[in-house]
């Protein structure tokens, strides 16, 4: 059991620090006591990433004037897990599973992402077939063990791993998790006889049904766990070597914070740590300006990634997958990476960030990613070696880019390498390099608009009826763009978007979720009860806290119809568990289903397939105190030279030049962390938080 959670952001006589790793930069921004914010943008520094997350923070404290033993909360997000799988540099894996499943993780699902695509490749199975081992045990679907496993066949299985080099282990056994002593047993006398060996027992990551999904999920977490343990406990030495011995949480997929040893012992729960980071910031913003619906877009330097906050809430995903290219993909789309069922916020991502490769295809037409030119050499226009044409080579050419530095002066900008590395990509289309270049941001934002309709036309939501938040290094500058092509009106560049994500770290609530399967009668309340007390227990001794006036509880059911193998996750009211309260969970099912998939049935045919329970400690800091800072002195207004349709004398402002009238685009509005473009034909203005607002000058009431 983790040792009792103390949310760092409760106590605040001292600074926190939260640290988001990128694929080109690593964000940090330190808060102190008196809501002073002090952000640091250094460049990531694989692949010894903690190197750069230690720089940054020595960096903001330094800037801050402030000492490491000032230090109250460390809050981490990191891409170590997701690192290692795309890689393929997770530890050397194998999997326990009954006789006759040695194959589930290759058979899966027989689905294909892209159905006509006859190149497109299965990728490897994290656990080679050699590794996956079988015991003759077998238990039924009602929980009862049909066959126990023997002892002597243990002990040749941990003699048999410990020839082949076995580093880590995933026990999956089928129908465990309506009867999961068994596996647990297994893990346990695997743990005792192989002490250094990582084991994970599926039931304790996802004891739900679907044995190929609990599988899958078990491997990833046995393939990243040993990594991710290494990674952890090497920052945490790293961060007391600086005299930082605050405490150390990360963010989770699910967008709540938990102790960093916690989060080592269930890796597999940090695979969409940054991404969700982004995400909450955005949860906190829209609650602060009372925004029902928005859109996240966050444009780095290698994706692009788009979520949905629908009445104050993301999306919560069922499953997701990891590892197979850019996930848009969903429902019957899937089979592209591989599966993970744990709490996730639903994010949908593309190929197309800063650092995206621009080339020309066999058939002679431009394309823009998925590859990335990354950190390391980065862009061209960086100078240091790059030399293929990137998104951020064609926005300096087009004038959108400070040509000269940006990331406060941190990266020198080579206008010269910018053009020298477009212009074969121009020759091969027979293009001018502006052309070109404008080609491929119009590319760029069309590709975008794929991760925007997963989560919202895929979903029955109308984009049109939502605002966009635009953060990210890049996604300012893309943002308008974006939304006038899914004909969303407004577009919010907060404070900070270039660290929003390190933001959201600051203020995200600590956060525990448990789920365990149905197996009672429908209408059996007195069960369903009870189960639900045994799960807060279970989530209370998981944060290792009790229950407290500030804690909130949350229940919630995967619900569907009879013979439907797709749940939908469905809150119950609250308060105490009723027949009433159970029928206003049928009815918002209901009204959930016909919202996603244009019908509904009645309450004879749903089932409840999983309970859950998330138990979370809320976060006292709000969005507001690093909103509300000062602006950058506003200097003389500039104007450059920027290609839209045509090209523009546009004026260079700071944010500090907007007020709350708004200025009619084109503008370019330059912060130490990005930049964002205000388009022709759209206006901007300031709130009282200093977010840019963008409109589209519909009656034309811009200055």
């Amino acid at each position: 059991m983790p040792s009792p959670i103390t949310t760092p952001a409760g106590n605040r006589s001292g600074w926190l620090v939260a640290a988001d790793i990128g694929g080109t930069f690593t964000d940090i921004i330190a808060l102190g006591p008196d809501a002073r914010v002090v952000p640091v943008k250094v460049l990531s520094t694989p692949p010894d990433f903690g190197t750069g997350v230690i720089n940054g923070a020595v960096e903001a404290l330094s800037a801050a004037s402030a000492h490491a033993t000032e230090v109250v909360g460390v809050l981490h997000a990191t891409t170590v897990a997701t690192n290692a799988i795309l890689e393929r540099q997770g530890a050397k894996t194998a999997l326990v599973t009954t006789k006759g499943f040695r194959d589930v993780l290759e058979i899966g699902r027989l689905r294909r992402p892209l159905l006509y695509d006859l190149s497109w490749k299965k990728p490897d199975p994290l656990v080679k077939r050699r590794n996956r081992h079988e015991l003759s045990q077998r238990i039924a679907s009602d929980g009862t063990v049909l066959e126990a496993i023997e002892g002597a066949e243990l002990e040749a299985l941990a003699k048999q791993l410990v020839e082949d080099g076995i580093e880590s282990v995933a026990v999956c056994l089928i129908n465990s998790h309506v009867s999961p002593e068994e596996e647990r047993m297994v893990a346990d006398k695997l743990r005792g006889m192989l002490p250094s060996l990582y084991v994970t027992a599926s039931v304790d990551i996802s004891p739900e049904q679907g044995e190929f999904e609990r599988t899958s999920t078990a491997a990833v977490n046995s393939y990243v766990g040993p990594l991710v343990h290494v990674y952890i406990n090497e920052l945490s030495d790293s961060l007391r070597n600086q005299e930082i011995t605050a405490p150390f949480s990360i963010m989770q997929s699910s967008g709540g914070l938990l102790d960093a040893q916690a989060v080592s012992e269930k890796p597999v729960q940090i695979i969409e740590s940054g991404p969700a980071a982004g995400v909450i910031a955005v949860q906190k913003l829209a609650q602060l300006l009372q925004l029902d619906n928005v859109v996240a877009f966050d444009m780095g330097g290698t994706t692009a990634k788009a979520s949905l906050i629908e009445n104050g809430r993301p999306f919560v995903a069922s499953d997701y997958e990891v590892g197979g290219g850019m996930n848009i993909t969903r429902s019957m789309g899937k089979g592209a990476g591989y599966t993970i069922r744990v709490p996730s916020i639903d994010i949908a991502e593309v190929g197309a960030g800063g650092g995206s490769i621009i080339n020309v295809d066999a058939a002679g037409a431009m394309k823009v990613g998925p590859q990335s030119a990354g950190s390391r050499p980065g862009p061209a226009c960086y100078g240091n070696g790059g030399a293929q044409p990137t998104l951020t080579d064609a926005n300096v050419v087009l004038g959108y880019l400070n040509p000269e530095s940006i990331a406060g002066g941190r990266v020198e900008i080579s206008p010269d390498l910018a053009v020298r590395a477009l212009e074969p990509v121009a020759r091969e289309v027979n293009k001018e390099v502006l052309e070109a270049a404008r080609g491929a941001y119009e590319i760029a934002v069309s590709n975008m608009t794929s991760a925007v309709k997963a989560v919202t036309s895929e979903r029955g939501r109308d984009p049109r009826d939502s605002v966009m938040v635009a953060f990210g290094g890049a996604g300012p500058l893309y943002g308008a763009s974006l939304a006038r092509e899914l004909g969303i009106n407004t577009v919010i560049v907060p404070v900070h978007t270039g660290l929003f994500s390190s933001l959201g770290l600051l203020v995200a609530d600590t956060e525990y979720q448990v789920v365990a399967p149905y197996t009672s009668q429908l209408q059996d309340l007195t069960a369903l009860i009870h189960q639900f007390e045994t799960l807060e227990a279970e989530a209370f001794d998981g944060l290792g806290s009790s229950e407290s006036a500030d804690t909130k509880i949350e229940r919630l059911l995967d619900m569907r119809y009879r013979g439907q193998r797709f749940e939908l996750r469905i809150p119950m009211p609250e308060g105490q568990i009723d027949a009433n309260t159970l029928a206003e969970s049928f009815a918002r099912f209901h009204a959930e289903h016909l919202k996603t998939y244009g019908r509904k049935s009645g309450d004879e045919l749903v089932e409840i397939v999983n309970v859950r329970v998330r138990i979370s400690i809320p976060n006292p800091v709000s969005i507001d105190q690093a909103l509300a800072l000062p602006l950058m002195e506003a200097n003389a207004v500039e104007t450059r030279l920027c290609r839209f349709d045509t090209e523009i004398e546009t004026p260079v402002i700071r944010r500090a030049h907007l007020g709350m009238k708004p200025k009619a685009g084109p503008l370019v509005v330059e912060d130490m962390d990005s930049t964002t473009l205000v388009p022709p034909g759209a206006v901007a203005h300031l709130d009282k938080y200093n977010n840019i607002i963008i409109n589209w000058d519909i009656n034309g009431v811009a200055e």
